[in-house]
């Protein structure tokens, strides 16, 4: 049975046509309607149109190579039959047949009398084209009774035809690519948008980060004197910054880029939520003045039970949701309230509903956990990514929060549990498995939950919130740095423009903090406080990104008057580990959200960012309780990373049988 190509379709849309009568040959009303799609093949996005009602013609193409080093024309003429079938046979898959990444161009055959003229499907199929969006130049916005989007590569001698969205969605399209490319506002033509994609270290997945023989990086790690201060997956941070930093000779910018650099709008993920065919550019912006806040003691178990009815239910659940988020929670009371706040346990359940469902999930929960018990030696030699996972999760146990307690010693059940836990997520999601970082977020839930099945159930919530930033792909990461840059350049543009002067604005020395959420940055105490304020989904979405502004805020005022570089600054936020004041730093993103949220020319990226656009549709309308149950709803079900996964707690065991 033939392999499935390996390519996830990102974006797809019909209906967009080509006007090709500029050619003299064609018809004056001919136009070729096809389909638009985003893939990503291999961990590179590429950018494909395909016309409709016929495959593409093969007969009429030059294509790239895989490699695209080199031209292949392919012919399929009566004499060399043979040859061409050989050649189809070997390369005519669906990667050749698309990977038109540097050479999009077309050859018309010469026609016969018994020929005749190119029939229509052949004009279409000359029309089909494909490129890496690395190649992308520029993405131009043009309207003309409709949408018309002109593409242009770096590679300026293979012009591409101008899409023309008859049907709408362009805008979706711009969407799509704003997730693997950044677009900002040209100076000399505000209907341009420059395309620059992020370094393509953080497309690799955690074992090729971590893979010193592949990237050649341990001299480099030995050269820098503070690589010894940070910890396992700092090693992450250190392979992005050493892949961009690149050679000393390239360290220092010629002025001129510089100058193109700090005037450039920094877009954020959601950028297009206009009508079309503009688009909307985050400027300097008058927030007026941060409002002041304070906290609160942190909920008791009296306050929790006045919001419990006589059969269990929860009441008053928004209010409940406010007090946790002004003050956090009790430590007697986190190991029953955090199995509502991750969504384990439905906030309307009675105590008997809850009964019943800790059964089903104890029994589903040691269903998966039988699976990789009853494997035996023989079978998991022939298993390879169940013997990594093991091998990976018992090397991560033996170095997770050994200084706690409830970890520390030799042969301490809790390293057993964690064992065991991480073992079974890997029956639930077998695909995702076990990636450096998982034991970290799993480490104060099961402190709190002091219960294997427990524990499991929630660290699969969490997961269900953080499984982007451990998919291979990394989309996560890379969404959530690209809305960081966005707000950190509305709050504080001079800042900014400093970080980007210092090669800085992708702000990867963030990475950590947004990996597994602060947890190695803050005390094992605070890392339980600053979880379950944000896990309660306000004041808005996406509050850890704030929690990072106002870090930073707390620190530009050094970094810019020591004028740090791009190693010292890199060096200075690692070594804000364990110094950070976890109640100082929520009350100020608090002020931020404040001070964002009153903002009246609140840019539309930023609102999305931040779900602000919700309730701004909701008060212009009059039915808005929907808009409104709706946003609670995503809030509810854990909002992470720009992207809702399904509430675990109403799945059913994924487990993945193996032998």
């Amino acid at each position: 049975m033939a392999a499935e190509p390996a390519f996830k379709v990102m974006f797809e849309h019909e209906g967009v046509f080509l006007h090709p009568s500029s050619d003299e040959e064609i018809e004056p009303d001919f136009l070729v309607s096809g389909t638009l799609r985003i893939l990503d093949k291999d961990a590179e996005i590429v950018v494909e149109y395909r016309p409709l009602e016929d495959a593409v013609d093969p007969s009429n193409m030059l294509c790239a190579g895989k490699d695209s080093s080199s031209v292949v024309e392919w012919a399929q003429c009566p004499g060399d039959r043979p040859q061409s079938q050989q050649l189809l046979e070997a390369q005519l898959s669906y990667e050749t047949e698309w990977d038109m990444v540097n050479a999009v161009s077309f050859r018309k055959r010469r026609s016969s009398n018994m020929e005749g003229s190119l029939n229509s499907s052949h004009e279409r199929s000359r029309w089909a084209f494909a490129f890496s969006v690395s190649d992308l130049r520029s993405v131009t916005v043009r309207e003309e009774g409709w949408t018309f989007i002109i593409l242009q590569l770096k590679d300026s001698s293979t012009p591409l035809p101008h899409l023309h969205f008859h049907q709408g969605g362009s805008r979706a399209f711009l969407d799509s690519l704003r997730r693997f490319a950044l677009l900002t506002e040209s100076p000399s033509d505000h209907t341009c948008l420059l395309v620059s994609t992020p370094n393509k270290a953080l497309s690799q997945s955690f074992e090729n980060l971590l893979d010193d023989n592949n990237f050649g990086l341990v001299h480099k790690f030995k050269r820098d004197p503070y690589v010894t201060t940070l910890g396992g997956l700092s090693k992450v941070t250190n392979y992005l910054f050493d892949a961009l930093r690149g050679t000393e000779e390239q360290q220092q910018r010629p002025p001129e880029e510089v100058a193109d650099l700090l005037g450039e709008v920094i877009p954020g993920l959601e950028i297009n939520q206009q009508e079309e065919p503009g688009f909307e550019v985050i400027t300097r912006i008058d927030l007026g003045v941060r409002p002041e806040v304070s906290r609160k003691s942190p909920l008791t178990a009296d306050d929790w039970a006045r919001h419990q009815d006589a059969d269990g239910r929860m009441k008053d659940v928004p209010d409940l949701k406010h007090a946790v988020f002004k003050g956090g929670l009790c430590h007697a009371l986190r190991k029953e309230a955090w199995k509502f706040l991750l969504g384990y346990y439905p906030w309307e359940s009675t105590h008997e509903e809850r009964k019943t469902l800790q059964r089903e999930k104890t029994d589903e929960y040691f269903r998966m956990k039988l699976q990789w018990k009853s494997v035996s030696e023989e079978q998991e030699r022939r298993n390879s990514r169940l013997r990594d996972y093991r091998s990976l999760i018992e090397k991560d146990v033996n170095r997770t929060d050994r200084t706690n307690r409830f970890y520390e010693g030799i042969d301490n059940p809790g390293l057993v549990l964690l064992h065991d836990i991480l073992m079974t997520y890997c029956m639930y999601d077998f695909d995702l498995g076990y990636v450096q970082g998982m034991s970290d977020l799993l480490s104060p839930i099961l402190y709190v939950m002091e219960n294997e099945v427990d524990a499991f159930w929630c660290f699969v919530a969490f997961m269900d919130q953080m499984h982007e930033n451990f998919e291979e792909q990394m989309q996560g990461m890379k969404t959530q740095l690209i809305q960081l840059s966005s707000l950190l350049r509305l709050l504080d543009l001079a800042f900014w423009n400093y970080l980007e002067s210092q090669d800085s604005g992708y702000l990867y020395f963030c990475f950590r903090w947004l990996l597994i959420r602060f947890k190695r940055e803050l005390s094992f105490v605070d890392v339980l406080r600053l979880w379950e304020v944000m896990w309660t989904g306000l004041p808005c979405e996406n509050f850890h990104l704030l929690v990072c502004c106002a870090i930073l805020d707390s620190e530009k005022q050094k970094i810019m008057e020591e004028n740090y570089g791009f190693n010292e600054i890199l060096k200075h936020i690692n070594e804000l580990s364990m110094k950070l004041d976890i109640e100082e730093i929520l009350q100020k993103a608090e002020g931020i959200c404040l001070q964002i949220r009153s903002c009246k020319d609140l840019p539309r990226p930023v609102a999305t960012i931040l779900g602000f656009d919700v309730e701004s549709r909701c008060a212009d309308s009059t039915g808005c309780g929907s808009a409104l149950a709706s946003g609670a709803a995503r809030r509810e079900g854990g909002i992470s990373n720009g992207h809702l996964r399904e509430s675990s707690c109403k799945q059913s065991g994924r487990g993945a049988f193996v032998s």
